[in-house]
């Protein structure tokens, strides 16, 4: 999920103080810097699915940086074209992987068609090419993974309950469902966004609950 397309101090990591289009564009321009020597890469709409998936790999234990693997945020689905263009078989030999959401799987098929990599028409030919769908989003997949009370207890370990019970009580709010909610409160904030990918993937790979798109996705590279 790309945090810039929906809603700054320096980064001070991957998981750090980081938001806007700043730093989004500073992040792809480290990751393609590394690209150069790589020899698989994965391709996601933003910096919270780069924490994500690099959170898993830990926690699965792999070094993506060894295994010569860099995922590149490519700063919202609009791009795909664009990194698929300068990245694919006819440009370099990568081998190519991404995750989007399910409201731009259309927008991945089209970019992945485009520019030579394949063609695929259903879902099940998306993951054969290595690129996975999120329904509807990472943060719906993780909230789901977790369970609403595992991520309210992780805003309690984290200091942030208090602020979410009272945007729970915002009249905007009040009485929605409390998933809807988790998601609304984990999005209002990049940095908060940020922070939450790497704490509710480390959860949910502790309860064996990782969401298959994100799973799947670094089996596959």
């Amino acid at each position: 999920m790309d945090v810039t397309s929906r809603s700054g101090s320096a980064p001070v990591g991957l998981d750090g103080p980081l938001g806007g289009n700043a730093t989004s564009m500073r992040a792809t321009a480290r990751a393609l810097a590394q690209a150069e020597s790589a020899v698989a890469v994965v391709l996601v709409e933003g910096i919270s699915d780069q924490i994500a998936l690099e959170t898993l790999a830990v926690g699965r234990g792999r070094d993506l940086a060894a295994e010569r693997i860099v995922v590149v945020p490519i700063g919202g689905a609009h791009a795909i074209g664009r990194f698929l263009t300068r990245l694919g078989p006819s440009a370099t030999g990568l081998r190519l992987a991404g995750l989007c959401d399910v409201r731009e799987e259309e927008i991945f098929r089209r970019g992945l068609t485009e520019a030579g990599v394949g063609t695929p028409g259903t879902r099940a030919e998306l993951e054969q090419l290595g690129f996975h769908v999120c329904v509807d989003d990472l943060e719906d997949e993780l909230i789901r993974a977790v369970g609403g009370s595992g991520v309210e207890a992780l805003f309690d370990a984290q200091g942030d309950l208090r602020q979410f019970r009272a945007f729970q009580s915002q009249p905007a709010w009040r009485g929605r469902d409390r998933d809807a909610q988790l998601w609304r409160f984990l999005r209002s904030s990049s940095r908060r966004n940020l922070r939450y990918a790497r704490l509710l993937v480390e959860a949910a790979v502790a309860r064996d609950s990782v969401p298959r798109p994100l799973d799947a996705l670094l089996a596959c590279v």
